[in-house]
């Protein structure tokens, strides 16, 4: 791996591709060369996810979600990540793949099946993203009139976690003989767990062999207090969401520091969101991000910044500077998407319209626009600066925004001795700087 960039102290940033749909802005199905026509075709994955891996990147992270929404407002969910994940591996080399498993929805057995499964089928590159879903429409497509509340599903997602790690560990590494004149396997190293829990009961042991990577890679993204302590106690990388430098330090810092009081000396690297519009000009980056601003539906989309700032916005003029909106001490509603908010008005001026757009890719994880050397010298300023050990690309617009990046960035990035110039793993956990863990 190429680190020669003495700024860098011998690290290498992590970048992951965050696939969804055609494009993380909201309006990018819209777009006359929209990839939606292809949303149910595993040759449309298997195409991004090739690219990924021609950029060398760590992997690539699919989020889930339990319920439909309001699908005319365009895709979220098509193929299940799993299933995908299944074909993609097939398709790819080095490349990771990792996906959202809800701990609220999900069992332990099932979990650990599906992930100990993939980790083999693609020779250990799998990870997964633990979360404790939120919405009542998600509870009641899995038996639940409404949403537990927060403590319960943090409590089941403590349990959930140590059961699944259990399962894969009730196969020690040396628990297959296959030997045809013998045993198949050593019974004395397959072991069962008889867990009985407040969530679950499971005897276990798993019906498939421990995997290669001894566990897959688990990544969480926890912003709450309960949330950023499971992850410094359990996560082996983290997702995070960050507006600007300034709150990335404050969240990268807080977390490092968790993960110190709880006795780890894990890497445990932090990837916040980026979304980048690149082209030859910081004008030209400027326009591929208003096209797709100028998609969307003004009407829809007033409509719910109006929920998110507390307020009728139906009268907004979209190409006026955004009306003056209250403090924060002053807001009632829910107050950490509307601090992203008037930080975005506060250090961009944004437009109203050029305000719809930002939300629409996004939301509050960080935009970046410009020149392949101007994305280049932000991410090197994050990565430097105790803002990211790497980031999370939350490509606009598929495929176009995903090329790019691994066209024009990555071959800045690589010359900077930011970031390797090949793979010199054949694991996920090799990408990431992580020990394969014992068997316990």
């Amino acid at each position: 791996m190429d680190t020669t960039q003495s700024g860098a102290g011998g690290r290498a940033m992590h970048i992951n591709l965050f696939l969804f749909a055609c494009g993380h802005h909201r309006a990018a199905w819209r777009h006359p060369y929209s990839s939606v026509g292809r949303l149910g075709d595993i040759r449309y994955y298997e195409q991004l996810a090739q690219t990924a891996e021609r950029g060398k990147l760590d992997a690539v992270f699919f989020a889930d979600g339990q319920s439909a929404d309001n699908p005319a407002d365009g895709p979220r969910w098509f193929l299940e990540p799993l299933t995908t994940i299944a074909a993609l591996c097939r398709a790819t080399e080095r490349i990771g793949f990792i996906s959202t498993v809800s701990s609220t929805f999900y069992t332990p057995f099932h979990a650990a099946r599906m992930l100990a499964s993939l980790d083999h089928l693609s020779g250990g590159r799998i990870g997964w993203n633990v979360v404790t879903s939120m919405f009542d429409s998600e509870a009641r497509n899995h038996g639940y009139e409404a949403m537990p509340d927060h403590d319960w599903r943090y409590e089941r997602a403590e349990e959930f976690v140590d059961v699944v790690l259990r399962l894969w560990d009730s196969w020690s590494d040396g628990a297959l003989l296959r030997d045809r004149d013998g045993l198949y396997a050593d019974p004395g190293q397959i072991h069962a767990i008889r867990h009985k829990g407040a969530h679950f009961l499971v005897d276990g042991p798993l019906t498939v062999p421990r995997p290669p990577q001894g566990h897959p890679v688990m990544f969480q993204a926890g912003a709450s207090g309960q949330g950023r302590s499971l992850a410094a106690r359990r996560a082996e990388a983290i997702y995070a969401v960050a507006y600007d430098l300034a709150s990335a330090q404050s969240y990268y810092r807080d977390i490092k520091r968790r993960v110190r009081e709880a006795g780890r000396t894990d890497p445990v690297p932090i990837m916040p969101g980026l979304v980048t519009y690149v082209a030859s000009t910081s004008a030209e980056a400027r326009r591929k991000q208003r096209e797709l601003d100028e998609l969307l539906p003004a009407e829809d989309a007033l409509r719910q910044l109006g929920l998110y700032v507390g307020r009728d916005c139906m009268g907004w003029e979209l190409d006026a500077p955004v009306p003056d909106l209250p403090p924060l001490e002053r807001f009632a509603g829910p107050k950490g998407r509307y601090a992203t908010i008037l930080r975005i008005i506060e250090t961009e001026k944004p437009t109203v319209r050029q305000l719809l757009g930002r939300l629409a890719a996004g939301g509050g994880h960080c935009t970046m626009v410009g020149t392949p050397d101007e994305i280049a010298d932000e991410m090197e300023r994050w990565f430097l600066n105790e803002g990211a050990d790497g980031f999370n690309l939350m490509p606009p617009a598929l495929p176009e925004s995903i090329e790019d990046f691994v066209d024009f960035v990555i071959p800045i990035l690589q010359d900077r001795g930011l970031f390797r110039r090949d793979y010199d793993s054949r694991t996920l956990r090799g990408h990431l700087g992580l020990q394969r863990p014992g068997s316990r």
